[in-house]
């Protein structure tokens, strides 16, 4: 009998790791896909999420064409804004200044590709409510360096969460994978942990 395929999760992210693992599946290798993530022109919100999904899992599939290959990208958006990945200060004051009182969008796409190149892949948006933050508190939150490397420069499983005024769709997704949905696309792909 042959060996099950690998899974790769095609992702540098903690909290990805975190989230497979809360729901019983531990990628058997890590492999970041290592792509440029800058939107097209005119590329809106939605299609921005879901192609990098699938090009970061096309790449590692490229390493791995006899594997499973997991891929993910997490957006937030305002309106057909795409916000950054907070690097800086700068970055993430921005971000906060635009949630500030206002909903937004968080959109996953997540793509999987089998053995052979079978692909499959979903988006999920979740809207989210932003309390207006006062200056003191954009301050605070930029100090507590939790923003670093997060889409929209916040993370809702920490600080931020008190930020949080209405969250409507997937809790794991704005963290960055939709575990139901994540679940439903390894298993239709015949992938059994």
């Amino acid at each position: 009998m042959a060996p099950q395929p690998a899974l790769v999760l095609a992702s540098a992210s903690p909290r990805r790791l975190d989230l497979l693992a809360q729901v019983g599946v531990t990628p058997d290798r890590v492999d970041p896909a290592d792509i440029d993530e800058t939107p097209l022109r005119d590329e809106i919100p939605r299609k921005h999420a879901l192609r990098l999904a699938r090009e970061k899992a096309r790449a590692v599939a490229a390493r791995a064409p006899n594997d499973y290959v997991l891929a993910a990208d997490t957006v937030v958006a305002v309106g057909r804004r795409i916000l950054p990945k907070a690097e800086t200060e700068a970055d993430a004051l921005y971000c906060l200044k635009l949630l500030s009182g206002r909903n937004h969008k968080v959109l996953t796409g997540v793509a999987l590709i089998a053995p052979g190149g079978r692909e499959a892949s979903r988006l999920v948006e979740t809207r989210v409510g932003f309390k207006r933050l006062s200056d003191a508190e954009r301050d605070a939150y930029v100090a507590s360096g939790e923003w670093r490397g997060k889409a929209g420069g916040y993370g809702v499983q920490g600080l931020a969460g008190g930020y949080i005024t209405e969250l409507n769709g997937s809790y794991p997704s704005v963290v960055g994978l939709p575990l139901y949905e994540t679940l439903n696309l390894l298993s239709g792909l015949g992938y059994r942990p």
